[in-house]
């Protein structure tokens, strides 16, 4: 069956949905019920929401919670979370909670750096285009100056330009690669503009450097674009206590659950199959916060996963260690975010979420984001390590406990068969063994 049809983005919104619920549904008038039952009684709201992505039909919805109790550089946090998956929220609160009271999470910004390249090829002698680059490169700033002005009043624009030569990888290719700071803006436009003004200084420059000869001339640009692998934008966030401070209700053995987590920990350090669902589990708090704050997650997830992989392995992206004492859990990440611009300023869910944080700069956002991520990798491998820890410790506990009480073969038998399928606790073994005496 043909389902192809021509023009289809001219078509009204109204005539689209029509199109659909008849093309695809037994019964179209259902269909179509379902898909205004998605709209927004609002007007105004509707339009607006229909406009931030094109043919469109319908809203989808996504469900927003609330993690509160997140400590982060002594300053109390309530985070917005964007989600489908059941127990993230609960986790990040629950983690947000237990490290309010042992210290709160530290972060720091370690740099903000973002990337550009313009890949072209250039079929001619190397050393003349380092020499004419060299001898171009101030123009470079001069012709972008009308896009970078209001960046650089805000203390951002472009940082660096160099000339890579890639041909040991493909033959003939070369980059401009720019390093760019965009402050609050996460600056992608911003940044593809300023590529697309130096490639065209690129090929002008070309045309008129005279050492060059008619073929090096046409040097071609193939593309103009930003990268969302930016392993220079990077935030630090850490949690560490004494051992014996890990101590709460699931935890009655601190040292045991440090190590067994640590080494839970270097498993995801060394073992892909392993680190792809640990990093995963970071990243449902990531990006949770990412879509909250009208960021683009698939850029967050793009690059995170590509840090992941920069040894040439995939590996964890948090680590964990017990040194004199004390128990330590962090990671490093990259994050390029903005709190302006984009999204920010026209969905009012975003902005009701950018308030709740406080109206953060792009540098505290990449901070709270990062610690929502520490801390859903917490919750999980708490989660992961603790119910083995209590269920190995007690049924070790449970001989004790016998022995203590000189239980006999019978009663020994009696006690093993009623918790194979319940929790040992010392009360309830003690209880079981004086009702069997009664």
């Amino acid at each position: 069956m043909n389902h192809s049809i021509a023009g289809f983005s001219k078509l009204s919104k109204e005539e689209k949905i029509n199109w659909i619920a008849n093309t695809y549904f037994a019964h179209p008038t259902e269909a179509i019920a379902t898909i205004k039952n998605y709209w927004n009684s609002d007007e105004k709201l509707q339009q607006l929401h229909d406009e931030f992505i094109e043919n469109t039909i319908t809203n989808f919805y996504l469900p927003m919670g609330i993690a509160p109790n997140f400590v982060i550089n002594g300053k109390t946090y309530t985070v917005p979370m964007v989600i489908e998956e059941s127990s993230v929220v609960a986790a990040a609160a629950k983690s947000a909670k237990y490290w309010s009271t042992r210290g709160g999470f530290k972060t720091t910004v370690i740099s903000s750096e973002k990337i550009g390249q313009v890949h072209f090829l250039f079929k001619g002698n190397t050393e003349k285009l380092e020499t004419f680059f060299n001898t171009i490169k101030t123009k470079f700033y001069t012709a972008t100056e009308s896009i970078t002005k209001n960046m650089q009043q805000r203390g951002g624009g472009i940082l660096g330009i160099e000339l890579r030569n890639k041909t040991a990888a493909l033959d003939h290719y070369f980059q401009l690669h720019v390093t760019f700071e965009t402050k609050d803006s996460m600056g992608a436009n911003f940044i593809n503009s300023c590529l697309e003004q130096l490639a065209k200084t690129l090929k002008e420059e070309a045309q008129l450097y005279t050492e060059f000869t008619e073929e090096e001339k046409e040097l071609q640009v193939i593309m103009s674009i930003l990268s969302n692998y930016v392993p220079n934008c990077i935030v630090r966030a850490e949690v560490s206590c004494k051992v014996e401070e890990l101590a709460e209700k699931k935890i009655d053995y601190p040292q045991e659950f440090a190590e067994k987590f640590v080494q839970a920990v270097r498993i995801a350090e060394i073992e892909p199959f392993r680190a792809v669902t640990h990093n995963k589990g970071i990243m449902n708090g990531i990006d949770a916060v990412v879509l909250a704050t009208g960021n683009d997650f698939r850029a967050v997830e793009a690059g995170v996963h590509a840090y992941a992989s920069r040894s040439g392995s995939y590996s964890s992206l948090s680590h964990a260690k017990i040194e004199e004492g004390v128990f330590s859990f962090w990671m490093e990440i990259p994050l390029a975010l903005g709190t302006v611009g984009g999204l920010t300023s026209l969905h009012p869910m975003v902005k009701m979420a950018l308030e709740i944080l406080g109206k953060p700069s792009a540098h505290e956002l990449m901070q709270i984001v990062a610690v929502t991520g520490l801390a859903q990798n917490f919750a999980a491998l708490r989660s992961l390590t603790t119910t083995g820890i209590q269920e190995g410790h007690m049924k070790m506990h449970l001989n004790n406990i016998l022995n203590q009480y000189q239980a006999t073969t019978e009663e020994r038998k009696a006690i093993a068969l009623h918790f194979e399928n319940s929790t040992v606790s010392h009360s309830s073994v003690v209880e079981l063994i004086e009702n069997l005496r009664k």
